[in-house]
């Protein structure tokens, strides 16, 4: 659609825009590096505190970083269409894909012990403080006056986990694929809004709108650490979220850039996840013990991996939520 063609470059000028506003600038007279990084919106709370510890290591005191953070899929399309970024940081790995694919990060980036994944969260039933509408399974989502508020999987990487946890959980990991179909043509006919992002949909919701978000367990977390009055509760069976990050191929600073990666991956980058609400990817994390975890946990590569799901689920021209979209008059076309 014309309109929404219009407001992606517009959109994606801002995110230009911004990641010029954010952050230090280079000292070209004080031997100071600067280093981009474009993230998706809902860690922004966790990458700047991680940032603040970096620039105290002998590492980061000649690093200065730009900033930018907005929905994964904008990113990812933005850095695709020539936003400097030296590490990208995005909400699951078809956005990371796409910057494979079109040369801007190495093939490898995922070889390593944590296969590039930097954080893990899970798919969690966000609702008003007291649960007023008693909403505790995927079936209470379907109930009628129910409003479920989730993000426009066409643009947000966050929307894409909480489709493939609600279909996952009743197309029991894939194997009942009429069911799990059936329960998302249902579950969408609930949702009011679509906003853009993960973000976006946790600020429609501490507004007002909706009983219930789907969201990452770390936004739940996040919401009740701003003194958001909201609860959240983790289904039996839910998806495991990977978040991954990556150097770019054409960062100008590579040799800075890899070190920050590998401080993500440290002991105290780590726990600054955990204390914003993600799970931590390695062993021995202070406050790892304190996430539960679901009995029917499950993950992407359950339901057969990326690219099986983005293909049957994502494809703008005849994927399955390109039908439910086009069944409750939500355009999928950019």
């Amino acid at each position: 659609m014309p309109g929404r063609t219009i407001g992606w470059l517009l959109g994606m000028a801002a995110i230009v825009a911004g990641a010029a506003a954010c952050g230090g600038s280079a000292d070209a007279g004080g031997g100071k590096v600067r280093l981009s990084l474009v993230a998706y919106s809902t860690p922004q709370a966790a990458y700047e505190e991680i940032i603040k510890e970096y620039r105290k290591t002998p590492e980061g005191k000649k690093v200065t970083f730009t900033k930018s953070f907005a929905a994964s899929g904008e990113q990812s399309r933005a850095v695709a269409s020539g936003l400097k970024a030296d590490i990208v940081a995005l909400s699951l790995e078809p956005d990371m894909t796409r910057l494979v694919d079109g040369g801007f990060v190495a093939p490898d980036w995922n070889t390593g012990p944590e296969k590039g994944m930097v954080t893990d969260s899970v798919v969690v039933l966000a609702t008003r403080k007291g649960n007023p509408k008693n909403v505790r399974t995927w079936d209470d989502l379907t109930r009628p006056g129910v409003e479920v508020i989730t993000p426009n999987p066409f643009t947000s990487g966050g929307a894409r986990w909480n489709v493939m946890a609600a279909y996952g959980a009743k197309a029991n990991k894939g194997a009942d694929k009429a069911t799990g179909t059936a329960y998302l043509h249902t579950l969408f006919k609930n949702v009011p809004v679509q906003d853009s992002s993960a973000r976006k949909s946790l600020q429609t919701f501490s507004g007002g709108k909706g009983d219930v978000l789907l969201a990452y367990e770390n936004e739940a977390i996040f919401a009740q650490q701003s003194k958001q009055p909201l609860d959240y509760t983790v289904p039996d069976s839910t998806l495991l979220i990977e978040n991954p990050v990556a150097v770019t191929k054409n960062s100008a600073n590579p040799e800075e850039a890899r070190a920050f990666l590998k401080f993500l991956y440290g002991k105290k980058a780590q726990e600054i996840f955990v204390k914003n609400g993600y799970r931590p990817v390695t062993d021995g994390v202070p406050g790892a013990e304190k996430f539960p975890r679901p009995s029917g946990l499950f993950t992407i590569a359950d339901l057969g991996g990326w690219k099986k799901v983005t293909s049957e689920f994502f494809n703008p021209k005849g994927g399955i939520m390109a039908e439910v979209e086009k069944s409750i008059g939500v355009s999928v076309e950019g």
